[in-house]
């Protein structure tokens, strides 16, 4: 089921207890703080990509909260080792039918969010319209101003980004890979702007790092 955004927020909302109290876990468990606001911001864009689309949006919006519960420090591995070999997928998957049981999830529902879990990353390829709707949000999430601030505050902090130029490969590689992965239309329109603003910012950088980006 689709229904509004406001039939989705506030006390009167069907299911509004269980999804309260994922929001609360999940906010609880996000350390650093700045990893909370993807799953507030994905399920936002969740909406706007299923406008007009029948599905679940009790399935969505708790693959949206769950899905990077194994990148919180406290969950993920602190050895550099370990740390590098991390699936933070599997993770999440193992984790979510624990966490949406206590939060009062409809148990019929647990496999469908698994699942959405499961192929939400931009090289898989969702098996149900409900985990469409969240890789493509997903993937949105990594374009424009966004996208750059997730990789920019990551420098120094993330063994994958010791330099401005590792971050800037990766937004390179966001911006040549990502957007032809999208699968419904509303997100491939909500791509454009997303991928003429990254596009921009990358040819600016250029410009303005003169060959010593760092």
């Amino acid at each position: 089921m689709n229904t509004t955004l406001s039939e989705t927020t506030g006390t009167a909302a069907t299911g509004c207890n269980f999804r309260v109290r994922l929001a609360d876990y999940v906010s609880s468990q996000a350390l650093p703080v700045d990893k909370l606001g993807h799953q507030p911001r994905l399920y936002a864009l969740t909406r706007l990509i299923g406008e007009g689309l029948s599905y679940d949006d009790d399935v969505v919006y708790a693959a949206a909260w769950l899905h990077d519960l194994g990148v919180f420090a406290g969950h993920r591995p602190k050895d550099p080792g370990e740390l590098a070999a991390w699936d933070n997928v599997s993770y999440a998957m193992q984790q979510a039918p624990a966490a949406l049981l206590r939060s009062g999830f409809p148990p019929t529902k647990v496999v469908a969010v698994v699942e959405a879990i499961r192929t939400h990353q931009p090289h898989l390829s969702p098996t149900a319209l409900e985990g469409t709707i969240l890789r493509d949000a997903d993937i949105l999430e990594q374009l424009g101003a966004i996208g750059i601030l997730r990789v920019v505050a990551k420098i120094g902090r993330d063994t994958r980004y010791s330099t401005f130029t590792d971050a800037a490969a990766t937004l390179r590689k966001n911006l040549a890979e990502l957007p032809s992965k999208l699968v419904l239309e509303t997100a491939k329109t909500l791509a454009k702007p997303r991928i003429a603003m990254l596009a921009a910012f990358l040819h600016d950088l250029d410009k303005e790092s003169y060959g010593a980006l760092g």
